[in-house]
């Protein structure tokens, strides 16, 4: 390789000035002896020393994942690719189309390169069953589904493979803790490992009431309590919350209901359970705010109550059309 050689005092000099006058080359290493340096370069630069040197090569750092699989799949596979993935604690999750099935061990590697994470798993389902878990095949680095996620100064154990956690809703967690008052009583309808709970008691000194059907979702939420220096306090119940709820003496003056594909088939219990002039943070799927207000609306006309809209708004993006929608409502 064609290198300047000069005393290693004007190194960095000469460096500069060959990189502003584009002719060093920056795909090598520059090289440094006891007395003296050598820069890459293309051309023979007049005024210096020119002598052939070996030389290491850059590492070539990737900006992005499709870079990483460039040479590995075309560019309409890659185009074709969600290179968006979830990052969970040292855990990816990745979603691979069926017609890259055959490249999902090159996929799956890139993405341990890239994210330098623990694990890399793939999506095999959607989210089923009561306890709202999706099937994972694991793919490269190290097949250990548990992991401690970090979310606004809290942290959150689970196993990937038990439980159901998105780490897309951070911020809308921190945007419902902001809104909690001290002193509040608050019931998580279905808080699984207890994101929404967990943030709001380390920051907020109020009484959660955190219930959820999936075993292994409230034995990873009690471990999270004892994880985290909170204000507030939180008491666990493992069950349907319909079963549940029956043994309940006191009302909530706030209800999450954040089951977006049933919490409207559980509203019932939450107009009933609601103190007055309590807040239900209500979510849904839908392509738009009106059927989740109706359903709302309908819920507390059938007990004799009013809803006052306090706020809408779309929390992620789930299909073409589509979204994953919160609205807070006031019931009177």
């Amino acid at each position: 390789m064609k290198c300047v050689k000069v005393p290693l005092k004007q190194l960095n000099d000469t460096r500069i000035k060959l990189m502003e006058s584009g002719q060093m080359n920056m795909e090598y290493r520059i090289k440094a002896s006891s007395e003296y340096g050598y820069i890459p370069v293309d051309e023979n630069p007049d005024g210096y020393e020119i002598v052939d040197m070996d030389l290491e090569p850059m590492k070539k750092v990737p900006h992005n994942f499709s870079e990483l699989l460039e040479g590995e799949l075309s560019s309409e596979e890659i185009e074709n690719l969600r290179t968006s993935f979830d990052t969970i604690g040292d855990i990816v999750i990745l979603e691979i189309p069926d017609d890259l099935e055959d490249k999902k061990q090159i996929i799956g590697d890139a993405a341990l390169k890239f994210t330098k994470r623990k694990a890399i798993y793939m999506k095999r389902s959607a989210i089923k069953g009561t306890t709202r878990v999706r099937d994972l095949e694991f793919l490269s680095g190290v097949d250990d589904s548990v992991t401690i996620h970090r979310e606004h100064g809290a942290r959150l154990k689970l196993d990937v493979r038990e439980v159901y956690f998105s780490p897309r809703l951070a911020t809308e967690r921190k945007r419902v803790m902001q809104s909690v008052e001290d002193g509040e009583k608050i019931l998580d309808m279905f808080c699984g490992i207890g994101p929404f709970p967990i943030v709001i008691a380390k920051n907020k000194d109020v009484e959660i009431t955190a219930v959820d059907i999936n075993k292994e979702a409230i034995k990873y939420l009690n471990e999270n309590i004892k994880l985290n220096k909170l204000k507030g306090s939180i008491e666990t119940y493992c069950g349907d919350i319909r079963e549940v709820s029956e043994s309940f003496k006191l009302k909530f003056d706030r209800i999450i209901m954040n089951l977006p594909g049933l919490a409207y088939t559980f509203l019932d219990i939450a107009v009933n359970l609601i103190e007055e002039n309590g807040i239900i943070n209500y979510y849904e799927f839908s392509d738009s705010y009106e059927q989740g207000i109706k359903r709302l609306q309908d819920a507390c006309s059938e007990v004799g109550k009013e809803v006052e809209i306090l706020n809408t708004r779309k929390v992620k993006s789930t299909s073409p059309g589509e979204w994953h929608v919160a609205i807070d409502a006031k019931i009177k």
